[in-house]
């Protein structure tokens, strides 16, 4: 096969959603913590299937027009983390081969290659030994294969191949997927999409099932990549996103040219621009050198910069906080709103009473889409908006939809339900969106998460012994103990995380605990931190039995 033309793109995309859809449990199992929320493969699956039923839909023989109908549907359908970078991938794949009606082998490899390079840009501290590895080796060897090879299909079955063996050494770039001895799961979902793109150009049929060991395919999903950075490794350290009205009366816009100007003053660069606006969204050393860039074509309308050393400190130092109240509010029109994400209908409920204007369901599992988002800015209609992820697989998903939004629009990065609520506590509807992003991010630094949880595995976690089905207690995110006994679980959460500071212990109790062992936790709390205040409110939530919040 020298050439590929849109309708058999649009055969190989439906191939590829197909075969990661057989495995998505599979890859939902590979996570290298024993929790019951695993959502890698969901999170890819659906992202997949958003992208694979807009090319479905709008399948073209002009291969430029099917993989923007891709890379639409991945945009508006990523979930999580992985989802994202999946709908990045694909976004510079389609944008590398816009205007061809069909292409080559070079074009093929190279519409790859351009889709990492976008992917890369759009994390803002790339981690080896991620999926951005099996997609960047992969792309490397189709690019070299295409060169002497005309044959698209001998280059698509290089690419899985070198896709396979980069997945196989993601333990070696990657200091936790070392540690316990396995590998990615965002490169194995990647790899189930692109061996289906293989069988569909060679018309076979792929096996309903993975036949790989559960013991050779882990994940470091949940693991943050911050991480294994500092903050001062950040070397452009301001998120500055612009709007410019462009008029004629000033110089004519060019948008090449533009984007060039912008490249050399940092990172992550994107330019979308249509004839009336031009929108900018750059990670710069120099943001006042991007806004003085923009006047040179018209009125900056829009002006965003948030200081991301800040942000990356408060989400490494973690975790929560947490008060009660009562009564749900109505979904309403507001002009400033606090949109959040949560799971359990007591949380929704929570949540609102203390100023959430609009509460997306979805967390663990559940992840919400960047359409998901969008759609309920949207609906509230207002005129500016913070947003709340309260879990750290949906950060990316929030700020893209950002991007995609005409209002002034920020993220709080909080990655639990204690983070969010101690963001809206610390809400001023008075200030603006930078000087909120700013306040409720520090807000964070004050609070501390505990949760119970169950083992879904036996394993070996930082030298606690898991066994399946015990519960599992962890501490701002480490697992320090795992015991059958899940008040046990409960008071060695309290243990490591309650000291002298401490003054309010909130304790959310969900679906499979009650409200009596609520309150022999709050016993225990009582007997042990007499000084300390206790709050009990039923959350609802499903696979975590207790979530504490220390103030």
């Amino acid at each position: 096969m020298k050439s590929l033309d849109g309708i058999k793109f649009a055969e190989m995309v439906q191939m590829g959603a197909h075969h990661l859809t057989q495995n998505a449990d599979f890859v939902d199992s590979l996570n290298v913590f024993p929790v019951p929320d695993g959502d890698t493969g969901t999170n890819m699956n659906l992202s997949m299937t958003s992208g694979a039923k807009e090319t479905e839909t709008n399948a073209s023989k002009h291969i430029g027009k099917t993989a923007q109908s891709l890379s639409k549907g991945l945009l508006m359908g990523a979930r999580g983390n992985s989802g994202v970078i999946l709908s990045q991938l694909f976004r510079g794949f389609g944008k590398h081969i816009e205007k061809e009606n069909e292409i080559n082998s070079v074009q093929f490899a190279g519409a790859f290659q351009a889709g990492v390079d976008t992917a890369y840009k759009a994390v803002m501290k790339p981690v080896e030994g991620t999926i951005l590895t099996v997609a960047r080796e992969a792309a490397a060897k189709a690019v070299q294969v295409a060169i002497d090879e005309v044959n698209i299909i001998k280059v698509m079955e290089a690419l899985v191949e070198e896709a396979k063996k980069s997945l196989d050494r993601t333990p070696d770039l990657l200091p936790v997927l070392k540690e316990v001895g396995v590998v990615d799961s965002g490169g194995q979902g990647l790899l189930f999409i692109y061996e289906g793109f293989l069988a569909s150009l060679k018309g076979e049929a792929l096996p309903e099932r993975s036949t790989t060991s559960i013991d050779d395919l882990i994940s470091a999903e949940h693991h943050r990549v911050q991480d294994f950075m500092s903050t001062e490794d950040i070397t452009f350290g301001y998120c500055t996103e612009i709007m410019v009205r462009l008029e004629k009366e000033k110089e004519p816009f060019d948008e090449l040219k533009f984007r060039q100007e912008l490249d050399v003053m940092g990172d992550s660069l994107l330019v979308v621009s249509d004839d009336e606006i031009a929108k900018v969204h750059i990670h710069s050393e120099t943001p006042g050198a991007v806004l003085s860039a923009g006047q040179k074509y018209g009125s900056l309308i829009k002006i965003k910069v948030d200081n991301m050393r800040e942000q990356h400190s408060a989400i490494v130092n973690d975790e929560p906080s947490t008060k009660v109240s009562k009564a749900p509010a109505k979904k309403e029109k507001h002009p400033y709103a606090v949109v959040t994400i949560a799971m359990g209908e007591g949380i929704s409920e929570l949540l609102r009473s203390i100023g959430a204007s609009y509460v997306i369901e979805g967390g663990q599992t559940m992840n919400p889409s960047t359409e998901d988002i969008v759609k309920a800015v949207k609906e509230i209609e207002a005129e500016k908006v913070i947003i709340l992820p309260n879990n750290k697989n949906i950060i990316m998903a929030a700020e893209q939809a950002v991007e995609l939004l005409e209002i002034e629009a920020a993220v709080v990065p909080t990655k639990t339900i204690p983070q969010g609520m101690a963001a809206i506590l610390a809400f001023n509807p008075e200030a603006s969106v930078e000087d909120n992003k700013s306040g409720m991010t520090k807000a964070l630094a004050a609070v501390k998460t505990g949760q119970v949880t169950y083992a879904v595995r036996d394993t070996s976690i930082d030298g606690v012994e898991i066994r399946k089905d015990d519960y599992m207690s962890l501490a701002e995110g480490k697992i320090v103990l795992s015991t059958p006994n899940m008040i046990e679980a409960a008071e060695k959460v309290i243990i490591d995380l309650v000291d002298e500071d401490a003054e309010i212990i909130t304790i959310i109790y969900g679906t499979d605990a009650t409200e009596e062992q609520a309150n022999e936790v709050a016993s225990y709390i009582e007997d042990h931190y007499p000084d300390v205040e206790v709050e009990i409110v039923e959350g609802k939530q499903a696979l975590y039995p207790f979530i504490f919040s220390i103030e």
